[in-house]
């Protein structure tokens, strides 16, 4: 069982963000953070992203030079923003009289495979790292690059990445507990730029925040999550602007915990996703799969899919999915190759809707919640135009309009409310 408030000396990693590190003075006082956990007499291992907004300008940068920057140069170039803040960050602990020394994803030993851009980590081996530990040393390392098993080009991780890579070095290292700073307090039972009355949550189960963060809350990412669960490692998400004590995601809720018998962990949203609708598919067996087969040899993620009932006077049916914005395009691509094929009649796209999921535990042993979550989505004037359910979630798509006051709406009708504003936004992006 993990502690809420104090740890057993012993190994932290702690992984800071770009917003944490956004200028000189946030680096000195993230430096005096990660040395009063040295001082506390535990070994500590950092993570560190880019400075504020450097990915993007990075980005900028190569696109006013070419509009088609390969992938292995790309990696490169948007590799050096994290080079630049671990090195000034281990300067910052230096000039605080503790030694700090810096490594690259590839020094740290974070092999990946070969897919630039969005590589995942096939091992960690963190000799270098283990040996800075034993000489006392407070190890930075880059985070959301690595090194390719095949090819030893550098690589980067995608979106996310410095979660992934804090996480995964916390797993191999065997640490106690993987802190990830941001800037917020914690994980909310809601966004708290859409509902003030959201609530900080003490405690969440791995298998929530997974479907918290595909539903679109950004506070920790899927993959670092699913990283998390696989190795059973506590982490606490917290705010590097104060001292409070954040939100601990772990396998099971601590007894005793105030969210052991909520029914609802929290309500993510996200306006990031399109709808594609295939009007006139006809109904036989194998088309749906030569459909989603094309979507997948694309590399195109798909979110919510729903078929209605074919016709019986055409033996017509329409099939509905949901995909991000940034893949639409590549979709109806595919799909208009095809049509000849499949055969059915057109293609409708739409770029203007949102997703409300209602995510917990509890669910599996209350009835009622599905009829409560639609009962107030009918209140705040909400359209349903797609659901769909897992054993401790439901999504609904809806207009992109409707998104927050939907989201409110849930909010309340679950008495997730605070009785006053807890959350704090302290820098800007909430990661």
């Amino acid at each position: 069982m993990f502690l809420l408030h104090t740890y057993d000396m012993g190994l932290i990693v702690q992984k800071f963000g770009g917003s944490s590190v956004a200028d000189a003075e946030g680096m000195k006082r993230v430096a005096a953070r990660i040395v009063a956990t040295k001082r506390a007499g535990n070994q500590v291992v950092v993570v560190v992203s880019a400075m504020g907004d450097t990915t993007d300008e990075l980005i900028d940068l190569a696109n006013q030079i070419t509009p088609m920057p390969t992938g292995r140069e790309l990696d490169m170039l948007l590799t050096a923003g994290e080079r630049i803040s671990m090195a000034l960050l281990a300067m910052a602990i230096s000039n605080l009289g503790h030694e700090a020394r810096s490594f690259t994803g590839s020094q740290a030993g974070v092999i990946t495979d070969s897919a630039h851009g969005r590589a995942r980590i096939i091992d960690v081996t963190p000799g270098r790292i283990q040996e800075a530990l034993k000489e006392g040393a407070i190890a930075i390392v880059a985070g959301f690059q690595g090194i390719s098993q095949d090819t030893k080009d550098i690589t980067t991780l995608g979106r996310g990445g410095s979660d992934t890579t804090a996480v995964a070095l916390a797993a191999a290292l065997d640490a106690d507990v993987c802190e990830i700073y941001t800037d917020v307090d914690g994980v909310f039972s809601a966004d708290p730029r859409v509902v003030q009355q959201a609530r900080k949550l003490k405690s969440v189960t791995y298998e929530e925040m997974l479907e918290l963060a595909a539903s679109g809350a950004k506070v920790l990412h899927l993959r670092c999550v699913e990283y998390a669960r696989r190795f059973e490692l506590p982490i606490h998400v917290r705010s590097s602007f104060s001292t409070n004590e954040g939100t601990w995601v772990v396998k099971n809720h601590p007894e005793g915990g105030t969210m052991e018998k909520a029914i609802i962990a929290g309500i993510a949203h996200d306006k990031s996703e399109a709808k594609i609708t295939i009007v006139g598919v006809p109904d036989r067996t194998g088309v749906a799969a030569r459909i989603f087969q094309a979507i997948a040899d694309s590399d195109i993620n798909i979110d919510m899919i729903v078929q209605n009932v074919s016709a019986a006077a055409t033996g017509l049916t329409d099939i509905s999915f949901t995909l991000p914005k940034s893949e639409g395009g590549d979709a109806t691509a595919v799909l208009q190759k095809i049509q000849g094929e499949v055969g059915f009649k057109s293609i409708q796209y739409d770029d203007q809707i949102g997703k409300i999921s209602l995510v917990g535990a509890g669910m599996r042993s209350h009835p009622g919640v599905t009829a409560t979550f639609f009962a107030a989505m009918s209140e705040a004037g909400v359209n349903i135009e797609m659901i769909s359910t897992s054993e401790i979630r439901i999504s609904i798509i809806c207009r992109a309009t409707d998104v927050e006051r939907g989201v409110k709406a849930a909010h309340t009708a679950f008495e997730l409310d605070a009785d006053s504003p807890e959350a704090v936004v302290y820098g800007g992006s909430g990661r």
